[in-house]
């Protein structure tokens, strides 16, 4: 099994027709992942990676089946198209677009709570790499190669050390399930809580990264929460050790402003619901490797 997408979920792409989207519709489509065509406002009807390309959101998923989505939309439209998605049944958009407004994502937010809970659309993102199901799927930028079919899940607001994480498993002989990258904006579509649920329920994970970032209360909340619920261990990482207090790092939600958001402060957090955290972003391998030794002894 995996979480969120597999090699038969039918996947649309919104902005299909763009250079980016093309690039890594191309990526997709060479991985296994079963894109069913695209969506680009004014190009409905014509066919784009030998795929149908369609006007509305709608006029795919009634045309295509789609139950997933990844979105490469301009900020501006941004939350106009997470709306359309949700409106259109999609049950899983991924939107990798930076600098969404955080009033835009608070808005969708607030749309989507009109639809009850059991058929809200999930939004992984804004601002991320994406999903990935090792081996069966793939929903986002990231280097499909570098991720070999495990038990291990990883849930991280940063990109690049997801990927770092995946490699350092497969170099230890490990692999993953599911890789999700919930985004580093301060507003984000889905949480480390929302999909340490998934990766609970999921019989083919062992063990989970759990990788942060400063900025904002999630890890809190999700150690807390894993230590009451989670019967698998999870590995914790906060990034940003040296960050200085009160300014920005990149990231629109990597920030610290009050007690509890640095990254030290996070990891001692971590620590102190029983999560083992990895001591640097070279360790994440092995510190899977001893959390698996510890359960099993």
């Amino acid at each position: 099994m995996s979480i969120l997408i597999d090699e038969k979920t039918p996947v649309i792409v919104q902005g299909f027709t763009g250079d980016k989207a093309t690039f890594h519709a191309k990526e997709m489509i060479e991985y296994g992942t079963n894109v069913v065509g695209g969506v680009t406002p004014g190009k409905g009807g014509q066919k784009h990676l030998d795929r149908p390309v369609f006007n509305t959101v709608k006029a795919a998923v009634d045309a295509t089946g789609a139950r997933a989505s990844l979105a490469f939309v301009p900020p501006p439209f941004a939350a106009d198209a997470l709306m359309e998605a949700a409106d259109a049944g999609l049950e899983l958009v991924c939107i990798i677009t930076d600098g969404i407004p955080a009033q835009d994502m608070m808005r969708v937010k607030r749309y989507l709570m009109r639809y009850p809970k059991d058929k809200r659309t999930t939004i992984v993102g804004p601002n991320c790499a994406g999903i990935i199901s090792a081996g069966k799927a793939m929903l986002g930028i990231m280097p499909g190669h570098i991720y070999k079919r495990g038990s291990i899940g990883i849930v991280s607001r940063s990109g690049t050390l997801g990927y770092e994480a995946a490699e350092q498993l497969r170099d230890v002989g490990l692999g993953v399930t599911t890789s999700v990258g919930i985004g580093g904006d301060p507003i984000n579509g889905s949480s480390f809580l929302d999909h340490l649920i998934r990766f609970e329920n999921d019989p083919e994970t062992e063990a989970v990264i759990m990788i942060g970032e400063i900025g904002g209360p999630q890890e809190a909340e999700a150690a807390e929460w894993v230590s009451k619920n989670m019967t698998k261990p999870v590995v914790g990482y906060v990034a940003g050790l040296t960050a200085p207090k009160g300014r920005r790092m990149g990231h629109a939600g990597a920030i610290i402003s009050a007690s509890g958001d640095s990254a030290a402060e996070k990891s001692e957090i971590m620590k102190s619901f029983g999560l083992l955290v990895a001591p640097s972003a070279n360790d994440f391998g092995k510190t899977v490797l001893e959390a698996l030794k510890r359960k099993a002894a």
